[in-house]
């Protein structure tokens, strides 16, 4: 028995713990494939084709080894993949570009649409996303929602940050779409239609990302001052600790 717990102490501890990369994500996802599709598309390079495929498996292979490295399931990994694989079909296939811009704004699209539909499950995805136990202690936070009886107030105050956190994916899904089709319009296939998708690719993260990223950090500060409203409880007492050693 002994030996068995040993054995499972030590399968659990070879799997590595997750730490958010972004610089390494930038370069991997967007800053290399960017340049590849921009500059190597042309004929006396790469080829458009090959440029294409070279391109998105770097996100692709970035997006497969976190998986298995981390042996987690992701949703939003797994529908990055899915992302990249639809936009190499597209190119590939030299399907109109307009399939493109529905691509882009489908994937937030379908988020935002699947985070409303969860408010009338058990399981709202904002519990996953972030009001969950690796961001704030849960635990710490319902005992003392419950000693002061304000529950209801708080869920009430939740399934608003619901619709906010839905709103910020709505936004995305808008934005890639006018992004895709104002940048896009080359046929897919060729070196020019490559070299749109990289400056699409790049002009992305500023237009999008960050506003989007910002987005989120404002209503995980409503959800802190709406916690900190209904129990009392500072910042630092309900972080979870690790975060605070990082």
């Amino acid at each position: 028995m002994k030996q068995m717990s040993n054995d499972t102490t030590s399968s659990t501890q070879s799997i590595p713990t997750h730490k958010p990369r972004p610089m390494i994500d930038l370069l991997v996802s967007i800053l290399i494939p960017s340049v590849i599709l921009m500059k190597l598309s042309g004929p006396e390079y790469l080829g458009a084709s090959s440029a294409l495929i070279i391109a998105l498996a770097f996100p692709l292979g970035w997006g497969v080894y976190e998986l298995f490295k981390y042996r987690k399931f992701n949703f939003i990994a797994l529908l990055g993949l899915i992302s990249v694989l639809l936009t190499g079909g597209i190119g590939l296939l030299q399907l109109d570009p307009q399939w493109l811009a529905v691509k882009e704004a489908a994937i937030p699209g379908l988020i935002s649409i699947a985070i409303l539909i969860s408010v009338y499950t058990p399981y709202p995805l904002i519990r996953t996303l972030l009001y969950n136990p690796k961001i704030l202690n849960i635990e710490k936070i319902e005992k003392k929602l419950h000693e002061v009886g304000n529950n209801q107030k708080f869920e009430s105050q939740l399934q608003n940050a619901t619709y906010l956190l839905s709103s910020t994916f709505l936004f995305s899904a808008v934005m890639n779409y006018i992004l895709a089709k104002w940048i896009v319009t080359s046929p897919a296939g060729s070196a020019a239609f490559n070299e749109e998708l990289g400056q699409m690719t790049l002009l992305s993260y500023p237009v999008i990302a960050i506003p989007s990223t910002l987005m989120m950090m404002a209503i995980l500060y409503y959800l802190w001052r709406t916690i900190h409203t209904l129990t009392g409880f500072k910042f630092e007492e309900i972080i979870v600790h690790a975060l605070k050693t990082d």
